[in-house]
């Protein structure tokens, strides 16, 4: 039987405690086949961000199952993988692209992508890491450091870092929000055929439902619930 990319079941993500705790997530059940893109739509508030940082490990869910890759990601007290063994799971295997490049300004765009590669253990990494940035276009760019590059040039880094070890899932969260509609065109274009290019899942959010239409399935989010789940 395939496994597939993520199997989330009564999700649930509630912030404090007492009278004061917040329910961000009520209820998320959700099944990604292995090789879907799939696009996130909802107001902002509605916990897309929240939903992603849950399914890609890097905030623990209060309740519910999850698994990711057959991994279980659930809480650590609800028997899932402690903080150390989810880290390993992340790594080499979840890609994450952010609005906000989150590229290390001391490093520059080749060192930055082979910086992922060593945390996943590769022998190669800066060979790779220029063939990575190449893949999206910055062959001329390696030794520069990120306040020489533009924004979309940025994003490009980041994307290659992100999908530099091929990963199985990528997850980006609103890509093109710091950049210009031009630019963010180029910009989705080069996510899309990388992720082709790796067979991986891709797990959108964006405000944008032309981008959205892109992808083959569109899940609308509100209140910390899916309200609408369509195939394309």
């Amino acid at each position: 039987m395939n496994i597939p990319a993520i199997r989330a079941e009564r999700l649930l993500l509630t912030l404090g405690r007492g009278p004061g705790a917040v329910e961000i997530l009520r209820g998320i059940d959700l099944v990604v086949p292995v090789g879907q893109t799939v696009a996130l739509l909802g107001p902002s508030g509605s916990g897309k961000s929240s939903l992603m940082a849950v399914l890609s490990g890097l905030e623990r869910a209060s309740g519910g199952m999850l698994q990711v890759a057959g991994q279980d990601f659930a809480t650590h007290d609800g028997g899932g993988l402690d903080e150390d063994a989810l880290a390993r799971a992340r790594r080499g295997r979840i890609g994450i692209v952010l609005q906000a490049f989150h590229l290390l300004p001391t490093m520059t765009a080749q060192e930055n992508v082979a910086v992922a590669l060593e945390l996943a253990g590769r022998a190669d990494p800066f060979e790779v890491a220029a063939a990575e940035l190449a893949a999206v276009g910055l062959e001329h760019r390696l030794t520069h450091y990120p306040a020489q590059l533009s924004g979309g040039e940025q994003q490009r880094v980041a994307i290659a870092r992100a999908l530099s070890t091929r990963p199985d899932l990528i997850f980006a969260d609103e890509p093109t929000g710091n950049l210009d509609s031009a630019t963010g065109q180029a910009v989705i274009d080069q996510l899309f055929a990388r992720r082709e290019a790796a067979g991986a899942t891709l797990f959108l959010i964006t405000h944008d439902p032309v981008l959205a239409q892109r992808c083959e399935r569109i899940l609308e989010l509100a209140d910390g619930q899916i309200l609408a789940d369509t195939l394309r």
